[in-house]
């Protein structure tokens, strides 16, 4: 029983760090690449974990995914510009695109560069166009055009952009440039004219609620359908970070309900925005501020999240449209001035003085 339990010495092969294959420390099995499937770690994030492998996994963007589908079949993959929040499937999508070209060999015929990566001038004359120069060997795969992704490259310099520009023209021949961003406007007009343009919108609730429940059964959850809402309600349409939360969740709770998926965001539970409102609405000026500053502490919210949320609160209630204009220009400049690192509790007093004069508003509109 002990030697069943004891643990087994790996070493990795210095010289094979594509493969990554493990080798039992043991003299007889020297010349054997015995590869090893690690068991199933908790510890994987479930972003990676349960990233689409092919096309036909990719959730929601079927009339994009389609179409890339398409030339990648056809061999007819022009440059691509792919943007979009994040979250939306723009780097999967890419690199469902490489397994389906090239298999497992996809490692070999791909160059990914990401803002972490250094990609100033120096490294679109050099490792880029080295790697785009070169001739490359299909190794059995159905196309021997290589491709170069730039994730993020929003973040890449003027410069940089510029010079890459010859770089795809002189290239084409034998790669393919994948540029993706989350604001398009930051790549200069010579590139996009370069690429075919394709926009991720964010997911649209039933893509991202089909997403989840395939990870709760695969995960064994425990998740009642008000903590699935809750999920999918604070990702706003995007995959990564409901994946996140959900993960989170499940580590500080057996059951993944409304209100610990709100504890564990840090974000305030609606039923606390209602009794916010109702203050704001209803309560004098002092009395409110006292109330929503004890609310703050004890539960440790921000009041930046308090104000976006009392915005979409602001859309539900029924006012006259000229007074609701007004409030939601004003909590407008109140959540400007706090991404600014403002004061809170001036910006509070902002906040509360904003529904004092909407209030005198609908008096008057009343009379």
């Amino acid at each position: 029983m002990a030697e069943a339990l004891s643990p087994v010495v790996m070493d990795i092969d210095d010289n094979d760090h594509n493969n990554h294959s493990l080798k039992p420390n043991n003299k007889n099995d020297k010349g054997k690449n015995v590869v090893v499937v690690p068991p199933e770690s908790k510890a994987v994030p479930w972003v990676e974990k349960y990233r689409p492998q092919s096309l036909a996994d990719v959730a929601a963007h079927r009339d994009i995914v389609d179409t890339i589908d398409r030339l990648t079949s056809e061999n007819r993959l022009p440059h691509l510009l792919l943007y979009g929040p994040p979250g939306t499937g723009k780097t999967s999508t890419f690199l469902a695109v490489a397994r389906k070209l090239y298999g497992v060999q996809f490692h070999n015929m791909i160059l990914e560069l990401n803002a972490s990566d250094d990609r100033g001038i120096d490294v679109v004359r050099q490792q880029i166009q080295d790697f785009a120069s070169t001739q490359s060997f299909s190794f059995g795969a159905k196309s021997s055009v290589k491709l170069i992704l730039l994730d993020e490259a929003d973040a890449m310099t003027k410069d940089a952009q510029f010079a890459l520009r010859r770089v795809i023209e002189k290239y084409t021949r034998n790669t393919r440039f994948t540029l993706i961003c989350n604001h398009v406007n930051k790549i200069i007009p010579a590139l996009q004219s370069r690429c075919t343009r394709f926009r991720f919108a964010p997911l649209d609730s039933f893509h991202v609620t089909e997403r989840l429940k395939h990870v709760i059964e695969a995960e064994k959850l425990d998740v009642p359908e008000t903590g699935l809402a809750a999920l999918v309600r604070l990702s706003n349409g995007d995959m990564r970070k409901a994946l996140n939360i959900l993960q989170s969740t499940h580590m500080a709770s057996q059951q993944i309900t409304e209100e610990a998926v709100y504890l564990c965001t840090g974000n305030p539970l609606p039923k606390d925005i209602e009794q916010i409102s109702y203050w704001l609405l209803n309560e004098s000026f002092s009395e409110s501020f006292k109330r929503i500053s004890e609310m703050k502490t004890r539960k440790g919210l921000a009041l930046v999240d308090i104000v976006r949320e009392v915005t979409m609160f602001v859309f539900k209630i029924k006012m006259p449209s000229d007074v609701r204009v007004q409030l939601i220009n004003d909590l407008a400049d109140i959540e400007y001035r706090l991404s600014l690192g403002c004061n809170d509790k001036l910006q509070l007093g902002s906040l509360i003085a904003s529904f004092t004069r909407a209030r005198l508003d609908l008096v008057a509109a009343a009379k």
